[in-house]
């Protein structure tokens, strides 16, 4: 069996990430348009067409701009909980006439050979969740939007192979930023967003040694930059015996390294 991830999107302007075997291929949030989302794929060798469901991590707009016409174009199956459709339908692009999948927050369900483990996080949403998909030889995790790293979101994500972790801000960009004091005040309160500390105090938590890589996602454009959010997290790993974990960041504009592994 052969496993292959890739973040094709993350910032505030899109968030996507593939995570695909030789028979089961899904999307985690669906934030670029359809042609992109398309585009994308199909610089890792997928098309749309085989994707079998979208996970929905939560309402907002750069997690679900793409969801209406994935679904009534393509057919694609959306797997959501009750509160984010309540968000979608509510949302000042709301989002109808679609067949929802719905889930239950807390309760493992199934996509072809993926075990999807949804779990609670704290952001300013409905009911925002994170994932653990896993079959019998990986195990990822996925939160890209949360503004604390709760207990149960560090005990979620230990013995994963990869994690995709949010590390939105440096603390003193932020500071800096000419941004309204209120907004700043939602980025780093308790439902906002992980700065680049935070979100290494998690890595060295969960650092073992089946973990293999850390994408670094939603960077924030103006707040945070690469080689701060990727210095954070290996200057912590430094610290650590687990040396070979690799940090890669995502991007808004381009696709990440991809991720892959074989296992007989």
């Amino acid at each position: 069996m052969s496993f292959q991830l890739c973040v094709l999107a993350s910032g505030s302007s899109g968030n996507c990430t593939y995570i695909g075997t030789d028979t089961t291929r899904i999307l985690i949030d669906a934030g670029l348009s359809g042609r992109e989302t398309g585009r994308r794929l199909a610089q890792i060798g997928v098309s749309v067409e085989q994707i079998d469901g979208i996970c929905v991590t939560h309402e907002h707009t750069d997690h679900t701009n793409g969801l209406g016409v994935l679904h009534k174009r393509h057919g694609i199956p959306i797997f959501v909980n009750g509160g984010t459709i309540e968000g979608l339908q509510r949302g000042k692009k709301a989002v109808t006439g679609v067949n929802w999948t719905v889930f239950t927050t807390g309760s493992p369900f199934f996509i072809g050979e993926f075990a999807i483990e949804p779990f609670s996080v704290p952001h300013d949403a409905y009911e925002p969740v994170g994932f653990i998909i896993h079959t019998e030889c990986v195990r990822i995790g996925v939160v890209t939007d949360m503004g604390l790293a709760t207990t149960l979101i560090r005990q979620r994500l230990k013995d994963c192979d990869v994690v995709v972790l949010e590390s939105n801000h440096d603390e003193q960009l932020l500071e800096q930023a000419a941004r309204p004091w209120s907004l700043k005040q939602r980025i780093r309160g308790r439902q906002g967003h992980l700065s680049n500390r935070h979100a290494g105090e998690v890595v060295q938590e969960i650092a073992c040694p089946r973990l293999k890589r850390v994408y670094l996602a939603h960077l924030s454009s103006d707040c945070n930059r690469q080689d701060l959010a990727e210095r954070e997290i290996r200057g912590v790993l430094a610290k650590t015996i687990h040396q070979h974990i690799e940090v890669t960041c995502t991007f808004a504009d381009r696709i990440s390294e991809v991720w892959s592994h074989s296992a007989l």
